[in-house]
């Protein structure tokens, strides 16, 4: 009986390091997907600023 107990607390173990793999896995995925969302609007924040003003303005315009 001790042996089987042993068993299923090992299995438990390595249950709990996998569900814990996979939250820092996750967690690296949603960073990576942030700085790219980042860079990107850094990147083209200036050019579409003048592109909606270059609209407002001909939109006020007539």
């Amino acid at each position: 009986m001790k042996f089987l107990t042993r068993i299923q607390a090992l299995i438990n173990s390595m249950r709990n390091e996998e569900e814990g793999a996979t939250a820092v896995e996750y967690g690296l995925m949603v960073s990576l997907i942030a700085v790219v969302i980042i860079a990107g609007v850094t990147l083209l924040g200036a050019n579409l600023l003048s592109l909606f003003n270059g609209i407002a303005g001909h939109i006020k315009a007539p």
